[in-house]
């Protein structure tokens, strides 16, 4: 009889301490897998719906997107060695990317669009705070507080 009651206690501590972990955190979204050419179109979308491109711009910033995606693909493919290699080539490409949809784009176009890539890079740098927010690597163990004496 103490050994089933012993049995049972120790089952219901195990049970216990296997549902007492943390379940709050979300699990990521999936990200949709798109073509280059959707990425493409999306990205000329939202560049129309800011700026209201013409008709030639819209076409001229969507082939150079699609370009762009394309190169984004490929570099996504690549083994992950590979990848780390090539950050300045990626961020020169970029930059050109930047340059020619620049310079289709009026100049009042173009100050809107430099408020669009300021309020991005905000927005990026607070999410990858956000994302180390929980990182303590190099601080050590979190020293418990004492106890107050009264």
């Amino acid at each position: 009889m103490k050994k089933a009651i012993l049995t049972i206690a120790i089952a219901v501590m195990g049970f216990t301490a296997a549902f007492a972990q943390d379940s709050t955190k979300r699990p990521r979204r999936q990200m949709p897998k798109l073509t280059a050419e959707q990425r493409a179109e999306k990205a000329t979308s939202r560049l129309e719906k800011e700026l209201n491109l013409t008709a030639d711009q819209k076409k001229k910033i969507y082939a150079v997107e699609l370009e762009n995606a394309k190169k984004m693909e490929t570099w996504r493919k690549a083994e992950e060695g590979a990848r780390k290699g090539k950050m300045d080539e990626r961020k020169a490409v970029l930059d050109q990317q930047k340059a020619k949809i620049d310079g289709i784009l009026t100049a009042e176009q173009r100050t809107k669009m430099e408020a669009f890539r300021a309020e991005a890079r905000e927005k990026g740098g607070k999410m990858r705070k956000g994302m180390h927010h929980g990182d303590r690597k190099g601080k050590g163990p979190k020293a418990p507080t004492p106890p107050v004496k009264g």
